[in-house]
C-alpha cells in the first residue's frame, strides 16, 4: 500500500495531467515554487494543510481528492454488480407493474362485458 506522500505525489501528477499543466504551471496557479512542486511529486516533501488547500484549488479538486485511492478491482466489481442488480430490479419491477396493470385491465374489461350481457 502506498504511503501518504506517494499517494499525494501520484494524485498531483494525475490531476496536473488532466488539466494539461506543467509543474511550473501548477506552481504559478498555487503560488508555490516549481522546485517544491517537484519535491512533493517525488514524495520527498510533504506540504502543510494551507499548501494542500492551495494545490487542490489550483488543481480544481476538493482537498480530500489529493489523497483518494483508486478503487481496487474487487471494489469495482462490487460496485458494478450492485449497479447491475439495481438496474435488473428496476426493470423487473417495471415489467411486473405493466403486466399487473394489463391483467387487471383485462379482468375489468371482461367483467364489464359480462355485465352488459
Amino acid at each position: 500500500m502506498a504511503g501518504l506522500r506517494e499517494l499525494l505525489a501520484s494524485n498531483m501528477k494525475e490531476n496536473r495531467r488532466i488539466l494539461g499543466l506543467s509543474q511550473a504551471g501548477l506552481a504559478r496557479k498555487a503560488d508555490i515554487s516549481t522546485h517544491y512542486i517537484a519535491m512533493i511529486e517525488l514524495a520527498r516533501k510533504f506540504p502543510t494543510p494551507e499548501v494542500l488547500e492551495r494545490l487542490a484549488a489550483a488543481l480544481e479538486i476538493d482537498p480530500p481528492e489529493l489523497f483518494s485511492m483508486p478503487p481496487s478491482p474487487a471494489g469495482m466489481v462490487r460496485r458494478i454488480r450492485g449497479a447491475v442488480l439495481t438496474d435488473i430490479e428496476e426493470a423487473v419491477g417495471a415489467a411486473v407493474e405493466r403486466a399487473v396493470k394489463e391483467a387487471v385491465g383485462k379482468v375489468i374489461a371482461d367483467h364489464l362485458r359480462e355485465l352488459e350481457t
